[in-house]
């Protein structure tokens, strides 16, 4: 489907960080780029609106989600909550293989040294350890806020490089430990410490919630 294409290509580049918060999506130019009409263009905004990736205004179309730092310090507290609550349903259906994959993301963002690249395994690794959870509303309710965080989590690590990694492996190891032994109270324990002590760091740069320059440039031309 057209739409679904479409929203994909966007996702990744929102995601990838090559568009910003703040950044208008122009409908003309997405149409051009992918060979589309207008119809799926606007289909994909709306699909990226409810992942969180979008807002779509009245009079000037879609523009790359944004939120201030309070914003921010609220969605990682609802994180807090939601996320082990989503890790306890998933713990009992996760098989070995996926204990396995674990282990290897971790291998690999442990020998990576590269920012963009341990957000991408970062990801992988948090999802997957979600993925057997059979609520669909806490399902998307984690995705949403996973992807509308995104942006902040990058221009945190690119502002401080990875120089508190070694926290994060320590972290990400204590939680699959306690995954692979089914220690649902431990894995949430682990979890909601690992999210509170990201949401404190953020907390710390209130310049990385600064769009200006994007806004700017794009509110320029609204008529267009």
């Amino acid at each position: 489907m057209a739409s679904q294409r479409i929203a994909d290509h966007l996702r990744e580049e929102i995601l990838a960080g090559r568009m910003h918060p703040g950044e208008r999506i122009r409908q003309e130019e997405v149409a051009a780029r992918t060979g589309a009409s207008r119809l799926p263009v606007r289909e994909a905004f709306r699909i990226l609106e409810a992942e969180g990736l979008v807002e779509l205004k009245a009079n000037s179309g879609a523009w790359v989600s944004m939120m201030d730092l309070q914003e921010c310090d609220f969605i990682y507290r609802v994180r807090e909550r939601i996320e082990p609550m989503a890790l306890s349903e998933s713990i009992p259906r996760l098989a070995a293989q996926d204990h396995q994959r674990l282990l290897a993301i971790q291998d690999e963002i442990e020998a990576n040294d590269d920012v963009d690249r341990f957000l991408t395994l970062d990801r992988e690794l948090h999802l997957l350890t979600y993925g057997g959870c059979r609520i669909p509303q806490l399902n998307a309710m984690v995705t949403r806020y996973w992807n509308t965080t995104q942006h902040y989590r990058r221009a945190y690590a690119r502002l401080t490089g990875l120089e508190g990694k070694w926290i994060i492996n320590a972290e990400h190891r204590l939680l699959i430990d306690a995954i692979i032994r089914c220690d649902d109270t431990e894995a949430e324990r682990c979890l909601a410490g690992h999210i509170r002590r990201t949401r404190i760091e953020l907390s710390k740069h209130p310049e990385l919630f600064d769009h200006t320059a994007h806004t700017a440039h794009d509110e320029s031309d609204v008529a267009d």
